[in-house]
């Protein structure tokens, strides 16, 4: 039975979290992610149905996946996407759904969801002005963000993760009020290191606005950052609370503080290319295989030979570093 064997890579990592596209599409056009205007999307035809999605999700279970993140692109224009969600939640061996949405359309679509099996939510919100919103998106539409955000309290998303990328120029004075706004609506707040994936390659490592810096300015401003344990030694984030227990602070400090070596993600975009790094230059094309009547052996051949593959780290930090031709809404965030 040696498909049932875990999805271990070369550096003993365990792979247990799979991270889904459904879409490239997205309804904003924040700048460290996608072009402002002429963006090429895939073809209704490229994307993977929600049924060959479903296929994949159940040979990888059997190998230890179990934690699901359904990611785009925006998830929320995927038509019916909780129909996904209800066919992911009855696979046998996941025991996790969540879903990374820009907020826009969560209002009208939280119950549904919540109601098809998700149990996490991840809203990217990166300002807390209007104004400075539409400068990050190149879109209105901060307040239906706002609004997502207190729909899914309401039906029971609890935490709701508010995830905001912090850019050195363009976000210190976001710090402050998103620390109040945790504390006041009890969203948790994640700041997020600027990554080299945007379509305009005009990342530089001087524009990352560090998570050791936002500590400090919270700190001050409001009072001490208390750091938790984690549970989770293979989460991303690092996760504080402020001295009084109101407000939980995360980091997710990518550039100042990899954590490749407990990475344990692979991912596959929204036209069934599976990477097992979101910095990787390699991919497997799984579409042929899920659309053509492929094996499940086949898929599990491939998915283990992605895993075995992966390199060490994403070596940002290096200077033989090349970012990835595929910007993040096209990967899947």
């Amino acid at each position: 039975m040696s498909e049932l064997l875990p999805l271990i890579d070369t550096f003993g990592r365990l792979h247990n979290n799979l991270r889904i596209s459904v879409t490239d599409r997205c309804n904003i056009r924040c700048f460290y992610c996608m072009p402002a205007e002429n963006v090429e999307f895939m073809e209704k035809s490229e994307l993977l149905t929600f049924e060959e999605i479903e296929r994949f999700v159940r040979v990888a279970a059997p190998l230890g996946i179990n934690k699901l993140r359904l990611t785009g692109g925006e998830p929320l224009v995927r038509r019916e996407l909780h129909k996904l969600v209800e066919k992911l939640a009855a696979i046998p061996g996941i025991q996790d759904i969540g879903l990374t949405t820009n907020g826009i359309m969560l209002a009208e679509q939280a119950a549904d969801l919540y109601a098809a099996g998700l149990r996490r939510i991840n809203v990217s919100l990166d300002a807390l002005s209007p104004e400075k919103f539409k400068k990050f998106t190149r879109r209105d539409g901060f307040e239906k963000v706002l609004e997502g955000i207190k729909e899914a309290q309401r039906v029971g998303f609890d935490p709701v993760k508010v995830n905001a990328v912090s850019v050195r120029g363009m976000t210190e004075e976001e710090v402050v009020p998103f620390g109040h706004f945790a504390r006041e609506t009890g969203a948790d707040v994640r700041f997020i290191e600027y990554m080299p994936l945007d379509a305009d390659n005009s990342w530089e490592r001087g524009k990352v606005l560090f998570a050791h810096e936002i500590i400090e300015q919270l700190s001050s401003a409001i009072m001490p950052l208390i750091p938790l344990g984690q549970p989770d030694k293979n989460a991303p984030a690092t996760d504080f609370v402020f001295e009084d227990g109101i407000g939980r602070i995360g980091f997710i400090a990518s550039i100042s503080q990899p954590f490749c070596m407990s990475c344990n993600r692979i991912r596959i975009t929204a036209d069934g290319k599976l990477r097992n790094c979101l910095f990787s230059l390699d991919e497997t094309d799984l579409r042929p295989l899920l659309r053509e009547g492929g094996s499940d052996a086949l898929i599990v051949e491939a998915i283990r030979a992605s895993v075995m593959a992966k390199k060490e780290g994403h070596e940002i930090n290096t200077a033989w570093f090349i970012q990835p031709d595929r910007p993040m809404y096209s990967i899947g965030g």
